[in-house]
């Protein structure tokens, strides 16, 4: 008997298509939203639009403000830091359990996934890259066994892509070596079964991504560029 496979609803498809605009840069920190047009520009509802907001809300990278709108979330320092030191805190934890518990065909899969990235990274096709790097990320937290832990990272995503996006456009291929030599460095780590080498190798990347996205995102406020 062939397993069911729940197909995508229309709120998840107008997410996940206004958070590719956000992730990607076609709306900035701050932007109103605007459910009628994008209601007449993807030939939905008002409501699905609403809907999907509601959805991108509990993804952090939009605020629905009662009477006025949506807008995209800033992406200012403290939200960068906020969500740089949460990731770090979940996955460290779920790291420490992964370089205990690990079995080989955990360990193949991530050096699978990691010259996937290379070769990606050598060709120059970002958007490959980075779904790739997510993908690591999760195959990581294979042992989480933590409903709330999970649930959480699933909802932080969209804003990891998008800062990921960000660091991108402002450091171009150096931000994606760091990336790369991160995972080696992990991937090394969980093979010496060295938990503390592992939470040493995420909190200095956590650090060195965080800054890398404020002083990005800074760089491109209004502001900033400002005479």
């Amino acid at each position: 008997m062939k397993a069911f496979e729940p197909r995508t609803t229309l709120t998840e498809q107008v997410a996940r298509h206004i958070e590719n605009q956000i992730v990607f840069g076609q709306f900035s920190s701050g932007e109103r939203i605007y459910e009628g047009t994008m209601a007449k520009q993807l030939e939905v509802s008002n409501g699905s639009i609403r809907e999907g907001l509601l959805l991108l809300e509990k993804r952090h990278l939009v605020k629905n403000v009662p009477r006025k709108g949506a807008f995209v979330t800033d992406l200012d320092d403290y939200f960068v830091r906020s969500l740089y030191e949460t990731l770090e805190l979940y996955l460290t934890h779920t790291g420490r359990k992964l370089a205990r518990q690990w079995q080989p065909e955990d360990l193949n899969r991530l050096e699978q996934l990691y010259q996937q990235m290379d070769d990606h990274f050598h060709k120059n096709n970002l958007m490959a890259f980075l779904d790739l790097g997510i993908e690591y990320t999760k195959a990581s937290l294979a042992y989480a066994d933590n409903y709330f832990i999970v649930a959480a990272i699933d909802d932080l995503w969209p804003s990891a892509r998008r800062c990921a996006f960000v660091a991108f456009k402002r450091g171009g291929k150096r931000v994606l070596e760091d990336n790369l030599a991160h995972m080696q460095e992990s991937i090394s780590a969980l093979r010496d079964r060295d938990e503390e080498r592992l939470a040493s190798i995420l909190h200095h990347y956590a650090i060195q991504q965080c800054q890398q996205v404020c002083d990005a995102a800074t760089a491109s406020s209004p502001l900033a560029e400002a005479p």
